[in-house]
């Protein structure tokens, strides 16, 4: 059984394989109609969230599987202190896969060692969001062709932007990604990504405060809204 807690759980074979897939998904959606018939997955929000937990339910009703879950943390029995592995032995009994966002960084990592089914990380804090940038990865092969040979500017709070932390470390096991960094002093990455991610990954990057100075290099913006 494997789950999803960051990027790097999933080798760039993998990855690459993962992009080809939902291509064809997205071509061929009868074809994976019933790919998931018979399977339930359980969202567990503990915090607000429309387009992922919405992505998350219509995916699987796309493919065939039934959906169940909560929506916030008051609406669960965490508001009655209810601990996040305990929940999580109780949905292990009702659905076959679970979804968790959490506002606690590392939430569902603990979920994930007392589960008897997989569980994806859906956004933990500002420390991961895998699937999302799952979906980033794809927009830029899309658009681009490639994952490899380009400028990106990260802007915005680069500091609590978690989207922007899973994209770092999974667009360095490509080749020549180099990296603009585009922030107020206040919002700027953190130092672990910066030095233990970039730096010690020997990245290129650069950081910037105003995004009129690196737009003429840019061959990607990625936006982010401050957290």
């Amino acid at each position: 059984m494997r789950h999803l807690m960051s990027p790097l759980d999933l080798s760039v074979e993998e990855l690459d394989r993962l992009l080809d897939l939902a291509n064809d998904i997205e071509a061929n959606p009868s074809r994976y109609a019933h790919s998931c018939e018979g399977k339930k997955l359980a969202t567990l929000f503990y915090e607000p969230s429309t387009r992922t937990r919405l992505s998350f339910e219509a995916a699987m009703l796309n493919l065939g599987g039934s959906v169940l879950g909560f929506s916030s943390a008051d609406s669960s029995s965490a508001a009655k202190g209810e601990s996040v592995s305990d929940t999580i032995r109780i949905i292990s009994c009702y659905a076959d896969i679970c979804a968790m966002r959490h506002p606690k960084e590392g939430a569902p990592l603990v979920a994930s060692m007392k589960s008897s089914i997989p569980v994806i990380n859906a956004g933990d804090g500002g420390h991961q969001h895998p699937t999302q940038t799952l979906t980033d990865l794809l927009t830029i092969r899309s658009l681009k062709g490639r994952l490899d040979n380009f400028t990106i500017g990260l802007c915005g709070d680069l500091k609590f932007g978690r989207t922007v932390h899973s994209l770092i470390q999974a667009l360095i096991r490509y080749p020549n990604v180099r990296f603009i960094l585009i922030s107020p002093e206040e919002l700027r990455l953190p130092d672990n990504i910066r030095d233990g991610v970039l730096r010690k990954n020997n990245q290129d990057f650069r950081e910037e405060v105003r995004l009129e100075d690196a737009i003429p290099e840019l061959d990607l913006l990625y936006m982010t809204r401050v957290q």
